[in-house]
């Protein structure tokens, strides 16, 4: 065959439908019955096995979507409470803010009100305290000049005291003719 040649005819099977079995109708005398046929498949089954496999597959498929239904239903809930919990701290959160906010804007507002009333104290203070150091300053410059002229002026008032003495003693009889006077020049101020 290998060298292009051909197989020779073969004979079809005979027998029972062309299986190769023959069929043997044969009569015993003895009246003994034939062997049990030899088993070939065993009893009938049901074969729901196969298809049980795959039912119950799907089964197990519908079981587990299920629960990972309830799973997540039950996560949502949680969930959802932790939101609405979140929201609730958040709003207490924010109001808690919001008044915080006002009392430091509150507590600005006095800060500034004091820092406006300390900045109109300073300036009077300044004001007051100029005044003062101006006025001191005018003392200061009429006692420098009293110090100055101190002793010119006790020497005019001795001067004059010593006129007024002469004059009363002139005014009671005395005679100063014959005396040399000393002339005593005065500075007008």
């Amino acid at each position: 065959m290998n060298m292009g040649g051909t197989l020779a005819p073969t004979n079809a099977p005979g027998g029972i439908g062309g299986t190769g079995v023959e069929a043997m109708f044969v009569q015993s005398s003895t009246g003994v019955a034939p062997p049990p046929p030899p088993e070939t498949f065993g009893a009938y089954a049901k074969k729901g096995e196969e298809s049980n496999g795959v039912i119950s597959m799907m089964d197990m498929l519908v079981a587990d979507l299920d629960k990972e239904m309830n799973e997540i239903e039950t996560e949502e809930k949680e969930n959802q409470e932790e939101y609405e919990q979140f929201m609730q701290d958040s709003a207490a959160k924010r109001a808690q803010d919001a008044k915080s906010i006002a009392d430091k804007e509150s507590a600005k507002a006095d800060a500034e009100a004091s820092l406006i009333k300390h900045e109109e104290e300073k300036k009077a203070t300044t004001k007051e305290a100029m005044a003062t150091a101006e006025y001191l300053s005018e003392v200061h410059a009429d006692c420098d000049w009293l110090l100055t002229n101190f002793q010119v002026r006790k020497e005019a008032r001795a001067g004059e005291v010593d006129a007024l003495k002469k004059a009363a003693a002139v005014l009671s009889g005395a005679d100063y003719s014959l005396l040399q006077s000393a002339r005593i020049h005065r500075h007008v101020m």
